[in-house]
């Protein structure tokens, strides 16, 4: 079982719920992917009228647990300012926070972001930062009081996988005790299978699923490659070798030799 913040839950797999090419076929996708998490935008589904309530029946319909976002902040108090009125308009102190410092690569502003994490602590928030790859910055956020980081594996939407393998596995081996989650940059199920065989607690991801030629499909494909990296992390994978090791014994192994 995964728990975020003494909420538990089966999926290791969270999802987005934008960029679908319909509402039906977002909803058709997280069901698909048997997620229990969907992370929302409060700029794009705080809107009222026809439009959002059409969106909320379909969520409420899939009975899933609502993660709130700050997307497309860029400073501290815009981040701050989003995470409260989301608070307000979903009934929930989980806020995924995300300062961005940059708009080509969408990077975190990792100053701002312990800024805006400490701030929102402190007024009762259970946090879900995304960040960067960098231990210190996990460091200071699990300081700050975050129970979840949200390391990238590569920027949003690029769907490179994983870009910095050993920074990822060395945030696992310093915060043993942490839940982590790979989030963003994941672009094909094996990108997830191989967050999670480094012992990552769940990935979280949208548009590789949301802008597949059948989003409904891939969202299944992520589900089994998220369960299969699980599985094989917690069977204990076999060290990587510099050396050949063969697979048949060669003691007591019998030799025959042609005779003229």
């Amino acid at each position: 079982m995964l728990t975020f913040y003494d909420k538990t839950f089966s999926s290791r797999l969270l999802i987005g719920s934008a960029l679908y090419p319909s509402p039906a076929i977002m909803q058709g996708a997280i069901r698909a992917s048997g997620a229990q998490i969907v992370t929302v935008s409060l700029r794009r589904e705080a809107a009222g009228g026809k439009t959002g309530d059409a969106f909320w029946k379909l969520i409420r319909e899939l009975d899933v647990t609502v993660l709130p976002n700050t997307a497309g902040c860029r400073s501290v108090r815009d981040a701050v300012t989003t995470a409260k009125l989301a608070r307000e308009l979903f009934g929930t102190s989980w806020i995924k926070l995300e300062v961005i410092a940059d708009n080509d690569t969408l990077q975190p502003d990792v100053v701002g972001l312990i800024e805006a994490a400490t701030i929102l602590i402190n007024d009762g928030f259970e946090v879900f930062p995304y960040c960067t790859e960098d231990l210190s910055v996990a460091m200071r956020l699990v300081e700050a009081g975050c129970k979840v980081v949200m390391p990238w594996a590569a920027p949003i939407g690029s769907a490179r996988g994983i870009i910095n393998r050993d920074s990822l596995k060395l945030l696992r081996d310093r915060l043993p005790d942490v839940t982590l989650v790979v989030d963003a940059g994941l672009g094909a199920p094996s990108h997830a299978a191989e967050a999670m065989e480094l012992g990552y607690d769940a990935v979280l991801l949208n548009t590789a699923i949301a802008k597949a030629a059948d989003p409904v499909a891939m969202a299944g494909a992520f589900r089994q490659g998220v369960e299969a990296g699980r599985t094989a992390y917690e069977a204990g994978l076999m060290e990587a070798r510099d050396f050949a090791s063969p697979s048949t014994p060669v003691i007591g192994t019998p030799f025959w030799h042609a005779v003229s």
